[in-house]
């Protein structure tokens, strides 16, 4: 008992999240629920206005009181469209603006979240929670909302009527209802919990596609296509046993509603019948009664739709919360925002753990502007992961890492990525334009910026033998254009931002020697004022940089420049000659 308990309070409190959307906008619903009230009062009428039509005919049968009555009835259903439009208009169109600000605050909130969220999180289940789940939501706000309100006006409305005509007969007509509130809540619990599951499973079809659409080339190169549309339709066929589990219980829900209603009706034609017989009523009231029981019959019918809504709103909105709950791990402690960055910088004693695996220890180097910072190693040994650092994508270690002496932690965010030029082991192009994938990081470059940054990493002449030149589309990911072009694309977007940090991890690895050297000797003379570290597994790409890191698990085990690095015989002196080799066996 006292779990259930625990679990109602929860699912309130997922929707007790909204309520600031909801007092943005309080002045619309205010005056959205007043024309619920309003067109509940005309609602109510008509069937007042019949009884009274009937009674008095019985005594004077009158053509011109048949019209008068005919018009009047007209009018009230006129006032009452008029109204209910109105009402439909304000709050759905309030769940719409929620749905607006809900989806755009999401949005800003995953874009405040550090890597480590989207390392733990699938994108598929991402886009479902910013699609599927705000559509639940917005139900709840708008349909929801409404259908609550005016099943509450109407239910208020006419059980007073109908205690007002005849107290001992509204009770015997609504007495079968009394069962409805347990029915409500033990469908509602079972509604939550089984739509829960329903977009749990939902973001693992999602995620499925996404993954199968992203990586469909290798898919079809190691001819998996049977084996992911097996996979897919087991998680659909589940997804479609799920659903019929709710259907299932929406099938015995509403039904069961209809039926206590129609119990209502029973009573009050049989006990009903009698007192008109009696004449303890006038056929005027029954009639009247007969159609206030009538009208109970689609909130009664909404009650199950609106309990059906809540609890998919509910359900929905602790899968969104749980993201808003989610806050970034990169913290700035004392943020200090300098006049002006150089791009010096200083490691010192860095030791950085992912989820319990220690991937860098005691690491220590400076690296001066104007210089070249080269960092080789095997697969795994950290590399990635300390450029990672450097651009604050992960947390790190108070008094660790330096920039122009200043701890990277007391630089606020912008300040700092405003002045690294960063191209991922990874190359990433949007599905835009050659120009706008160069012009990412400003938007407002000119196309001589963009040509000349492309000339320097050597992509400008290929660049013009496209059709439409720079304004090529380059598809999702850059799926039209090789390996090499895309990584120098990358290069010239880092390249654009005029940073004063520039960070190339492997950003050369699918680019041919011949134009890894034309790349090299325009960089030199481009950074010489800048900050550069330089990740490669080639020798002939790190070999003129001023310092050579060596990682291995996670330590510098070799530091120098290429010559004092090659008399110490170690690990990098052997890579060298194994390198040396591999060109001869090639010639």
């Amino acid at each position: 008992m006292l779990s259930k308990l625990l679990t109602l309070g929860a699912r309130k409190n997922h929707l007790a999240s909204l309520a600031p959307y909801l007092a943005r906008y309080k002045t619309r619903l205010l005056v959205g629920s007043l024309m619920v009230v309003l067109t509940n009062l005309a609602a109510v009428t008509i069937p007042w206005v019949l009884r009274n039509a009937i009674d008095h005919l019985r005594v004077e049968i009158s053509s011109d009181l048949l019209v008068k009555y005919s018009l009047l009835i007209v009018f009230i259903s006129g006032v009452e469209g008029f109204f209910r439009y109105l009402m439909r208009h304000i709050l759905i169109g309030v769940s719409r603006n929620i749905e607006y600000d809900l989806r755009n605050n999401l949005f800003r909130h995953l874009q405040s979240l550090s890597q480590s969220f989207y390392d733990r999180n699938h994108t598929g289940d991402l886009m479902s929670k910013a699609t599927n789940d705000l559509s639940a939501v917005r139900m709840f706000l708008g349909p929801g909302i409404m259908y609550s309100i005016n099943t509450f006006f109407t239910g208020t409305f006419v059980i007073v009527i109908l205690v007002n005509i005849n107290a001992y007969l509204a009770i015997i007509s609504l007495a079968p209802l009394l069962a409805v509130s347990y029915i409500v809540k033990y469908f509602g619990y079972q509604i939550h919990e089984r739509f829960k599951k329903i977009q749990e499973q939902f973001s693992e079809i999602t995620t499925l596609v996404q993954e199968n659409i992203s990586g469909i080339r290798v898919v079809k190169s190691y001819n998996q296509e049977r084996a992911f549309i097996r996979r897919f339709r087991m998680a659909n066929d589940d997804y479609i046993q799920k659903n019929l589990s709710l259907v299932k219980i929406g099938g015995i829900f509403s039904p069961l509603l209809t039926f206590l209603l129609s119990l209502s009706t029973l009573a009050l034609l049989w006990y009903g019948g009698n007192q008109v017989i009696n004449e303890s009523i006038t056929l005027g009231d029954f009639v009247a009664f007969m159609a206030y029981l009538a009208m109970l019959t689609w909130p009664t019918i909404a009650l199950g739709l609106v309990v059906n809504i809540f609890e998919r709103g509910s359900a929905s909105m602790g899968r969104i919360n749980a993201i808003f709950a989610t806050k970034s791990d990169i913290h700035v402690n004392n943020p200090t925002t300098p006049k002006r960055l150089w791009g010096n910088i200083e490691v010192k004693n860095l030791t950085f753990s992912y989820n319990g695996n220690t991937i860098l220890k005691n690491i220590s180097f400076q690296a001066k502007r104007g210089t070249t910072t080269a960092i080789v190693g095997n697969t795994g040994s950290g590399k990635s992961t300390l450029t990672n650092l450097l651009c604050r994508l992960y947390p790190v270690a108070s008094e660790t890492i330096f920039i122009d002496g200043l701890d990277i932690n007391n630089i606020p965010l912008k300040t700092l990525r405003k002045i690294i030029g960063y191209v991922p082991q990874e190359t990433f192009l949007f599905s835009e334009t050659i120009a706008q994938n160069i012009a990412f990081g400003n938007h407002s470059s000119s196309k001589n910026i963009i040509k000349k940054v492309a000339e320097i990493s050597n992509i400008w002449p290929e660049i013009q033998e496209f059709p439409k030149k720079l304004e090529t589309f380059v598809g999702e990911r850059g799926v039209t254009l090789s390996g090499g072009q895309k990584q120098r694309i990358a290069i010239s977007r880092a390249l654009l931002v005029a940073p004063k940090i520039i960070i190339l991890d492997d950003a050369l690895a699918n680019v041919d020697t011949h134009t890894e050297d034309i790349i090299l000797n325009r960089l030199t003379r481009e950074l010489s004022e800048r900050t550069t570290i330089l990740i490669s597994h080639r020798i002939s790409t790190v070999r003129m940089a001023d310092q050579i890191l060596v990682l291995e698990n996670g330590k510098i085990v070799e530091r120098g420049n290429h010559n004092e690095l090659l008399t110490l015989n170690g690990y990098y002196a052997d890579l060298y000659q194994k390198q040396l080799l591999r060109e001869e066996l090639e010639l």
